[in-house]
């Protein structure tokens, strides 16, 4: 009945947000809100299930954004016809020289083989480069204001949730195979200094997703507010309810944005709660509990730990080509460890870590209170305030805080959590 208690209060608390401030502004927080409740999800199937203190949650959310991008936007011939051949050649010499290694690696054996191998990645660097370079400058130069890269496939956007999370695994299963090994606090670090690689390439690299320069020509699958505005039906019904067209229009494309993401939090929460109840759940929370128990009993800690890792960070890429989705623009600048890492973390630390349903409050609950601190801060700060001299330096102080106000109730609520309910707010079972 707590629990019950909990999901009926946010659901309140949308409702007041609705009827105070706006349905449009309400359900923009709960868009947002099944977004960050999947990345917690994410999240807690790598710490909650295993125990994998992964700090680079902002790398795999934005590898997901550029799944959005490679997938849904329109591609450029110009660019294509002036370097596609020479990124294909690069591609096909890297893997070359990956496949030349990986051989040397195996067939040879001592110092041959350590100086076999730096004299492959030298040569094969000064080869991919000499390959690379004219064709990325090529593509940059093809009206750089408008393109500059290589566009995507033009296909639905949706199908780059599914991709994004591939892309994520992916990019896990590198990451695991080089920093899983390492003991936690070490891999903190690993994680989190391989994610600002992620995004620093995706901010350089022009020819793959324009950079800083941020694409915003990608195209959506639902009906966007111009459209639903230009429909004799939704007129009709937007007249019957005694409704503004223009109003009506965006809470209804938010609301069909709302029903998709909620069909991806279900499917995901119940394959979550699947896998935890199943032996494999049971395997790896005795593998997060007692690790040397578990290898002692013959469990490959190493291969389930990569295993757990993939997953948690697939799901976290299908929450960022969500997020490119609903904002309808990719940009790498957004990406940083506050809101990506951080607030992540507390949303599955406040809801309870090793529950999935817990995790999914957590993250309804820390990006409401995120949003609308943002709001209210300013107001509570005048009101607190108020019997202040209005020319005073502390009054000014205080009021140029007000924005900072979102830190400090962060702060607050991770510490009344820890201290009254240090489990979470729903505990793992």
């Amino acid at each position: 009945m707590k629990n019950v208690a909990l999901f009926a209060l946010m659901g309140l608390a949308f409702v007041g947000a609705g009827e105070f401030q706006s349905w449009s502004f309400s359900l923009t927080i709960l868009n947002l809100c099944l977004i960050s409740a999947i990345m917690a999800l994410g999240v807690n199937i790598q710490w909650g299930y295993a125990g994998i203190f992964n700090v680079g949650i902002m790398g795999f959310a934005a590898l997901g954004g550029a799944a959005a991008v490679l997938v849904n936007a329109a591609p450029v011939p110009e660019a294509w016809a002036a370097g596609g051949a020479g990124i294909g050649a690069s591609l096909v010499a890297a893997l070359a020289v990956i496949g030349l290694i990986v051989l040397i690696r195996k067939k040879l054996r001592g110092s041959l083989r350590r100086y076999a191998t730096i004299a492959v990645v030298i040569g094969g660097y000064f080869a991919v480069r000499a390959v690379y370079g004219p064709a990325v400058n090529a593509i940059e130069a093809v009206d750089p204001a408008k393109t500059g890269y290589l566009g995507g496939l033009g296909l639905p956007i949706t199908i780059s949730w599914a991709v994004g999370g591939v892309f994520a695994a992916g990019g896990a299963w590198v990451v695991g195979k080089v920093a899983l090994g390492l003991r936690s606090d070490y891999l903190a670090i690993a994680t989190l200094g391989i994610s600002e690689i992620i995004i620093a390439v995706l901010k350089n690299e022009d020819w793959l997703t324009r950079g800083v320069k941020n694409v915003s020509t990608l195209k959506p699958d639902v009906p966007t507010a111009i459209e639903f505005q230009g429909s004799e039906w939704f007129l009709g019904i937007a007249q019957s309810l005694e409704a503004d067209p223009i109003v009506a229009s965006g809470i209804a494309v938010k609301l069909i944005y709302a029903v998709l993401f909620a069909i991806v939090l279900g499917g995901l929460l119940w394959l979550s709660e699947r896998a935890l109840n199943s032996p494999w759940g049971r395997m790896m929370r005795a593998i997060r509990d007692n690790r040397d128990s578990a290898q002692a009993m013959g469990k490959d800690v190493t291969k389930r730990h990569l295993q757990t890792f993939i997953i948690g960070s697939a799901v976290v890429g299908i929450a960022g080509a969500m997020l490119t989705t609903l904002d309808m623009q990719f940009t790498p600048g957004t990406y940083n460890p506050l809101r990506f890492t951080f607030l992540i973390w507390v949303m599955v630390i406040v809801g309870g870590s090793g529950n999935n349903w817990g995790s999914i409050l957590g993250g309804f609950l820390i990006w409401f209170v995120w949003i609308e601190a943002e709001r209210f801060g300013p107001i509570v700060m005048e009101l607190a305030t108020s019997g202040m001299d209005p020319e005073s330096a502390l009054k000014s102080s205080l009021m140029d805080s007000a924005a900072h106000l979102r830190l400090f109730l962060m702060g607050i609520i991770l510490l009344l959590v820890l201290r009254f309910s240090p489990r979470g707010l729903i505990p793992e079972k």
